[in-house]
């Protein structure tokens, strides 16, 4: 069989439409709160308002009993538990609602059930919750002391992990001309997608069945931690996940509302309805990125880097969530730290702390954008110790493109790439030369002006291997997808991933047409149904495209198989002979549109051959790349910023990406993912934090307290596409989806501190407040010479 590859007009590589967005921008989509059943009902939660005490007692009036709901009616629902293999894991029980202790702020405590939610609110305030509160673990730091409140009080510490690497620094301290420490931290943010979390639960008694509408990224996964606390077979449960407004692994856990909500639609006999509102995502469980660092580098005098060593440190909150746990961040530090770069010798340690706060999610780059932060700022604190260009310096560094593939001191097999040239376009766009030139002059407003760069790869589409060896119990396989010609020729596709902003209802239709050659409008996806869908872990880690998009294509090429064997009984043609074009199988003199082939098989089988295959026009095909390790995406972020030394505000007056993707199925949805990704880094660098004082408490509980960048505070941000193919997946194609928002505050940092540079400034700490750097300055001031 022949297949053309139209490469142009709507296949692989074509700047399409989104097909999606005909319904979203017509306001015609479908979220948790669209969904409505008769008789539902509406859930609030009372959450506990302090971050460490013993839960005495819950009372309420007699009138509410049957509207009220705590952990002691739970009976046989089992905690959720999110286990590792990893060494020294210690594993942290969570109950769906409270018992014993309450370990944050936000934790719920009770279940209250309301005709509506108001008076769902009404229910939670009459209750009498008599919590004796006890001293919080609040910092990362403070929280590792012998003397520090214990989060869970039989660990007997509050280290609920420690990951570590180990190499011999010897030679690389004895060769060493230049040592290079800085400590860095990055802060508590939240993820504020525009839809928070939500759910629907109700159990039809008919199939015998509980069916869980949720606003999640893994539905097979939620399913499977569903039916494990309620003790179903998960025949038994079946999760919808229908249009998500956005995930950003927020909503790749399966959360305590879930299972109380699932738990209470087979008790109750009716549908059971929870949406998150703003003040409880911000509060109560949307944490991450709290991450310390301290790092060493041993360096020549032209700032390679001879040997590299830390200590870091992840605050994971007060549990393990499911399924990822909260040993991901710390083991994605630790084999994460080097970066891009040739490292002889490396030693790390990271520990992973237990606190008093909200559990630490997976958000987009999870580890990655700290580990970017902490290895970018170093790169260029060697460029200050060694005298050179930042940029230099990074090309010294660098693994060079005649090394690729490259396994790097950690063991990630880095598949393609030309990084020094990423590094020169970078260079060249944001007119390096020109930015130093400007910084001899002083600005006529007074503002400093500096520049910086920030240099990372993305490990997406994580494979077996990766997810075993971490210990992690959410480990993929093959990803599967079903290929389905309709009676009318139309094709249904149907995959265990789902879409929350990727576009996978374009781009999946792009690859099932750069096989078959059906028009976009004729392919339907159906994602999002465990009922009907084949089992994956779900959208997460960059894997969309390269995972379920291997998948389509693999189902694609076999269902055109059959297609052709058909077809070229028909056509008395030879099927090697026939190729995919506009629609129809196209032969040496003949033609025959793909519709007839399916109306024949469907309508007309005794035309068919007596060989056909019994299997008809439905295929199920299982991809996994050839190495299974993972794509490595990479980019380089330039940005030139200037700073106002009175004010301590930052502004980006340019913004350079230059990204490597491999092949790009559809480049105008890959610039829309980093776009919002690096509006992402933006707040990451300079304005989310969700900060806690002394007690645990949250101090940014609305939109008016945690700040998130708006269109005046996103730059135009400038976009550079190369493209080296990926040898192990199918077109080359490779994970992007969380690359926007690793770099940008390592870039934005470095910039600032640039600019700062001459006054003896130097910023580690993110988000980059006007506090914060009003503080560095005035210590600068203090510490100078008289």
């Amino acid at each position: 069989m022949m297949v053309e590859q139209p490469g142009g007009a709507k296949g692989v590589g074509a700047r399409v439409l989104r097909k999606e967005d005909d319904r979203y921008m017509r306001g015609r989509g479908q979220y948790i709160a669209d969904i409505g059943f008769v008789g539902v009902k509406d859930v609030a939660f009372y959450r506990s308002p302090v971050a460490h005490g013993r839960l005495n007692g819950i009372t309420f009036p007699p009138h509410l009993r049957g509207r009220v709901f705590t952990n002691a009616d739970m009976v046989g629902v089992k905690p959720i538990t999110a286990l590792t293999a990893l060494p020294n894991f210690k594993p942290s029980v969570q109950p769906p609602l409270a018992t014993g202790k309450v370990r944050h702020v936000g934790e719920l405590v009770a279940m209250c059930l309301g005709d509506t939610r108001a008076e769902a609110e009404d229910v939670v305030a009459e209750l009498q919750v008599d919590i004796d509160e006890l001293p919080a673990a609040v910092d990362i730091l403070e929280s590792q002391a012998a003397d520090a409140p214990l989060v869970h009080d039989e660990w007997g510490d509050n280290i609920n992990l420690t990951s570590t690497w180990e190499s011999d620094l010897a030679a690389a301290k004895a060769a060493a001309t230049h040592v290079v420490s800085r400590e860095f931290r990055t802060n508590r943010q939240c993820m504020v997608p525009i839809e928070g979390r939500g759910a629907v639960a109700e159990w039809n008694s008919r199939l015998n069945q509980l069916v869980l509408h949720s606003s999640t990224q893994m539905s097979h996964l939620v399913r499977t931690g569903i039916a494990e606390c309620l003790g179903l077979e998960e025949a038994q449960v079946r999760v919808v996940a229908p249009d998500v407004g956005g995930g950003f692994g927020y909503k790749g856990i399966m959360t305590p509302e879930e299972v109380c909500l699932a738990w209470l639609a087979m008790q109750c006999g009716h549908p059971v309805r929870w949406l998150e509102d703003r003040r409880e995502h911000l509060t109560a469980s949307a944490n991450c990125r709290e991450h310390h660092y301290r790092m060493t580098t041993y360096t020549d005098d032209r700032g390679r880097i001879l040997g590299l060593e830390g200590v870091t440190a992840v605050n994971v909150g007060a549990y393990s969530s499911y399924p990822v746990s909260s040993g991901l961040e710390g083991a994605q530090i630790v084999s994460n730290l080097p970066g891009p770069y040739v490292v002889p010798a490396y030693r790390c340690v990271n520990y992973s702390v237990a606190s008093n706060k909200p559990p630490i999610l997976p958000y987009r780059g999870v580890a990655r954008t700290g580990v970017c932060f902490a290895m970018e700022l170093m790169i260029d604190a060697i460029a200050r110790a060694v005298g050179r260009e930042p940029s230099d310096v990074r090309l010294e560094n660098l693994v060079p493109p005649s090394a690729m593939p490259y396994t790097s001191v950690t063991g990630k097999n880095f598949d393609s790439g030309d990084y020094p040239h990423a590094i020169g376009l970078a260079v060249d766009a944001i007119d390096l030369a020109s930015v130093r030139r400007r910084q001899q002059t002083r600005e006529p407003d007074g503002r400093r002006i500096g520049v910086g760069f920030s240099f990372f790869t993305e490990q997406g589409a994580h494979g077996t291997s990766i997810f075993h060896g971490w210990g992690i119990p959410m480990v993929p396989g093959h990803e599967q997808a079903v290929a389905r010609l309709t009676p009318d020729g139309s094709l249904e596709l149907r995959i265990g991933a789902h879409s929350h902003g990727q576009g996978m209802e374009t781009t999946l239709a792009q690859v099932a047409h750069e096989v078959l050659s059906i028009d976009l409008q004729k392919v339907k996806l159906v994602h999002g149904d465990t009922e009907y869908t084949p089992y994956s872990t779900g959208t997460w880690g960059s894997r969309g495209a390269v995972m379920s998009g291997g998948a389509v294509a693999v189902a694609c090429k076999e269902l055109g198989q059959r297609i052709t064997r058909i077809a070229g009984h028909l056509m008395q043609t030879d099927p090697a002979q026939l190729r995919f074009a506009d629609g129809a199988v196209v032969g040496p003199n003949n033609r025959m549109s793909i519709r007839e082939v399916a109306e024949i098989w469907y309508h007309k089988p005794q035309l068919l051959a007596p060989d056909v295959h019994p299997g008809g026009l439905e295929v199920t095909a299982g991809y996994k790349p050839r190495v299974d390790t993972g794509t490595f995406s990479y980019a380089c972020h330039a940005v030139v910023v200037a700073v106002d030394v009175e004010c301590g505000s930052v502004e980006i007056l340019d913004y350079v990406v230059v990204e490597d993707g491999g092949k790009l199925i559809n480049p105008m949805v890959v610039d829309g993912q980093i776009y919002g990704g690096v509006a992402q880094g933006i707040g990451t660098a300079l304005y989310e934090e969700m900060p806690f004082d002394s007690a645990g408490q949250p101090l940014a509980s609305t939109l008016a307290d945690y700040l998130l960048p708006g269109s005046a505070e996103v730059p135009a941000i400038r976009l550079i596409h190369m493209e080296t193919l990926s040898p192990n997946t199918e077109f080359g194609v490779k994970g992007i989806g969380e690359s926007g928002a690793i770099g940008p505050p390592a870039a934005i940092a470095n910039a600032v501190n640039d600019a700062l540079r001459p006054l003896g400034v130097e910023v580690a700490e993110v988000p980059l407040t006007p506090h914060r750097i009003l503080s560095a300055l005035a210590a600068a001031r203090v510490g100078s010479p008289s």
